[in-house]
């Protein structure tokens, strides 16, 4: 992959939510985890690496106390198709007892979500909710459904807000669809 590639991919991408509408969704979602979650103490997890983006916008706009860490699980690992899951880095707070709230970038067939939520049950999480900036709509997912979500999209290869081509154009400014993807 090099610049010109990339630049090329976006230049042809379509945009299918511009930051405006993107940041409105942000609004929205922030407004539904403040209502359930203002007086759990949860702890947030941000799986990296798509979801620094969106986790990013979001904690600022939840106004009541959480503690937040990461957890890195990956079937993508710069590809444009999932392989196996990688976990490569564990949550570092007990989860034992904790109300959780997974923030990811995008739920496509919801394989790493799904494991992500289990381990957190597995650890004895008193309760897990799971928040996606994209969903796409198809029905791989095998009835996983996320407790919030930003926006809804086709079935298409997305980037932006945190997802990637090829390891690029995370840093886009509203959610795009790869030209044939």
């Amino acid at each position: 992959m090099n610049i010109e590639t990339v630049n090329q991919t976006l230049s042809e991408a379509d945009c299918l939510y511009d930051q405006q509408q993107v940041e409105a969704a942000l609004d929205k979602m922030a407004a539904a985890m403040t209502q359930v979650l203002k007086n759990s103490d949860p702890l947030v997890l941000c799986v990296l690496t798509g979801a620094i983006i969106p986790a990013g916008h979001l904690l600022t706009r939840l106004n009541f106390p959480m503690q937040i860490d990461y957890i890195h699980a990956t079937r993508y690992a710069g590809e444009t198709s999932g392989g196996e899951l990688n976990w490569q880095v564990r949550p570092s707070h007990p989860l034992a007892g904790r109300n959780i709230l997974i923030i990811d970038d995008i739920l496509d067939e919801g394989i790493t979500l799904d494991a992500i939520m289990a381990h957190c049950r597995a650890e004895g999480a008193s309760e897990v909710y799971s928040a996606v900036l994209v969903e796409k709509q198809h029905d791989r997912k095998n009835g996983l459904q996320a407790d919030f979500v930003g926006l809804r999209t086709d079935d298409r290869y997305l980037f932006g807000y945190g997802m990637d081509y090829k390891g690029y154009l995370r840093n886009a400014p509203g959610i795009y669809a790869v030209k044939g993807l």
